[in-house]
């Protein structure tokens, strides 16, 4: 059987309807919706970084901040959210307005993913949007760090951002070596002496 194909769009939300959305961010902590059930899930072929300028959320156009984006490669841990049978088309407009609508830095598409007990379920998924300006790649340690430090924008600090991400992923088991470096980068500077 050949795997299957999914869309990805900037331009207007796909029309598949999944039953879930694979959060790896702030998505996590913050859904924005009340959902009926989370469970904790990877995603295979892809990878969390901090690889995106944030120009709203976490800075600002003059002082931005650093989120996360999913890259292609390896696998991210995260979790699932249930999306809400009876207010779904309400909670898939809000998803749309909150990832895409602001500034376009993701793309929906929906991908496979699994569960911790093997299942693979179908997922809503925002991939970085390689192609954007706001796009940042992979940077130096050290320029990563500065963007968190220095960002602050409509909800919020940046360094709040990775330290929810963080303890989000520890309180489900999983540990983030990488997210861990930078914790440790952002704080030791602010401890430094100036």
């Amino acid at each position: 059987m050949a795997r299957p194909v999914y869309p990805a769009s900037s331009t207007a939300p796909i029309a598949a309807r999944p039953d879930w959305v694979f959060a790896y961010g702030s998505l996590m902590w913050n859904p924005g919706f009340a959902t009926p059930r989370s469970l904790p899930a990877r995603l295979p072929g892809w990878h969390r970084a901090f690889c995106i300028r944030s120009e709203h959320y976490r800075g600002t156009r003059e002082k931005p901040g650093l989120i996360l984006g999913l890259l292609p490669g390896g696998v991210c841990r995260g979790m699932v959210h249930r999306l809400p049978a009876d207010d779904y088309a309400r909670v898939r407009t809000y998803l749309w307005d909150r990832e895409i609508l602001n500034d376009g830095v993701y793309l929906e598409t929906v991908r496979p993913v699994i569960l911790a007990d093997g299942t693979r379920i179908e997922a809503l998924v925002y991939l970085a949007n390689r192609s954007h300006l706001q796009y940042a790649g992979k940077l130096p340690h050290a320029e990563a760090a500065r963007l968190i430090r220095q960002g602050v924008g409509a909800t919020g600090r940046n360094l709040d951002y990775l330290v929810n991400t963080v303890e989000q992923l520890e309180a489900h088991g999983f540990r983030n070596p990488s997210l861990h470096a930078l914790l440790d980068a952002v704080r030791d500077h602010r401890l430094s002496p100036a």
